[in-house]
C-alpha cells in the first residue's frame, strides 16, 4: 500500500471527494494490520454475490464504500478475482483481456466526466485465464476477448474493496440465463477457489430501474415489489432451498418490477453453484435498500 493513500485515488477526483475519504482509511487501516495474502492453510474462499449499486454512485456513497471493503478485510486477500457481471453477456463464453492494466467498460451515462476517466489497473492475470479454461469442459471452454475490459459491475466494486489493485482480475461472461447450466458454471470453477481466487457473481438484488420513482429516488422509498422480492429471496437462501431459487421465473412476487431482465439475478446462481455445498447456509454481509432497491449480498462457504 502507498504511504500516500490519496496516491491511489486518479487525480481527476475532488479533494473532498468520499473515495478519497475511503482511501485514506484504507491506508491507516493497512498501516495497522496489512491485509494477509490468502495462504494455502486457509482452505477454499467462499463465493460471493454482491450487489454493485448503479453506474459508480457507489464510489461515493458510504453506504457502499464501508460495508464493501469490511467484506473484503474480513477474508484473506485472494491471489485473484474471477467475475462474473450482469453488464456481459455473451455466449459462447468469453474471458476479458488477461493483460496487466486490464482497461475499464464505462457502461454508463448521465455521470460527472471524471468517471469516464478513473482507472483500475490491476496486475497480469494470464495464469488465472489458464486455471479457468482448465476447469471448464472441452466443449465449453472459454475464448480470451483481445480487447474486452472490466465493466462497471466489476471494477467499480472491486475498486472499492481491493483499492490498491493488486490483486489479479479477470471477467467471465454470461452465456445464458438458464439458472441449472449456470449452477453448472459455477460448480467448474469452484476448485478455483481452493487456491486463493475469490469466485464472485455481480448483480443486483432487484433492479426495478424503469420503476423508479422520485419518492425512491430521494427518499429511498421501498415499494412493495423490492421488498416482497427480496424476502423471498432471503427466505429461500436461509432455507436452502436452490430449487426455489431455480423456479423464479414463476415463484417469484414481483419478479416483473424486481427484474424486468434478469441478468442482475442470475449470477447469484453461479455464486451458489461454486459454493461447496449449494443448499448449505449463507452468510449475509449486506442488506437494506438504496433508491429502494435490495442491496442483499452473501457468501457461501
Amino acid at each position: 500500500m502507498t504511504d500516500d493513500p490519496t496516491a491511489l485515488a486518479d487525480a481527476r477526483l475532488p479533494a473532498r471527494h468520499p473515495f478519497r475519504s475511503h482511501l485514506r482509511r484504507v491506508a491507516e487501516a493497512e498501516a495497522a494490520a496489512p491485509h494477509r495474502l490468502w495462504q494455502p492453510g486457509d482452505g477454499p474462499l467462499p463465493a460471493l454475490y454482491l450487489s454493485h449499486g448503479g453506474g459508480p454512485l457507489p464510489l461515493e456513497d458510504e453506504s457502499w464504500l464501508a460495508p464493501l471493503w469490511q467484506w473484503a478485510r474480513r477474508l484473506p486477500k485472494p491471489r485473484g478475482v474471477l467475475i462474473v457481471s450482469a453488464h456481459w453477456e455473451a455466449a459462447p463464453l468469453l474471458l476479458s483481456t488477461s493483460g496487466a492494466a486490464t482497461p475499464l467498460v464505462y457502461d454508463f451515462g448521465g455521470f460527472d466526466p471524471i468517471y469516464y476517466q478513473v482507472e483500475y489497473a490491476t496486475p497480469d492475470a494470464s495464469e488465472l485465464a489458464h486455471r479457468v479454461v482448465a476447469a471448464m469442459p472441452a466443449d465449453e471452454r472459454p475464448h480470451e476477448h483481445p480487447s474486452r475490459g472490466l465493466d462497471h459491475g466489476a471494477w467499480v466494486p472491486l475498486k472499492i474493496m481491493y483499492p490498491a489493485a493488486d490483486v489479479p482480475v479477470l471477467q467471465l461472461s454470461i452465456p445464458t440465463h438458464d439458472p441449472d447450466r449456470l449452477l453448472a458454471i459455477g460448480a467448474r470453477l469452484a476448485e478455483l477457489r481452493a487456491e486463493g481466487v475469490l469466485v464472485v457473481g455481480s448483480g443486483f438484488m432487484t433492479h426495478g430501474l424503469p420503476f423508479i420513482t422520485r419518492e425512491m429516488a430521494e427518499h429511498n422509498l421501498v415499494p412493495s415489489w423490492s421488498a416482497e422480492f427480496d424476502a423471498w429471496v432471503a427466505g429461500a437462501l436461509a432455507r436452502g432451498d436452490v430449487d426455489e431459487l431455480t423456479h423464479y421465473m414463476s415463484r417469484a412476487p414481483g419478479l416483473r418490477f424486481a427484474h424486468p431482465t434478469v441478468e442482475h439475478f442470475v449470477p447469484l446462481f453461479v455464486t451458489l453453484g461454486a459454493a461447496t455445498d449449494p443448499e448449505g447456509p449463507v452468510e449475509t454481509t449486506m442488506e437494506g435498500f438504496w433508491m429502494g432497491l435490495a442491496k442483499r449480498s452473501f457468501q457461501a462457504a
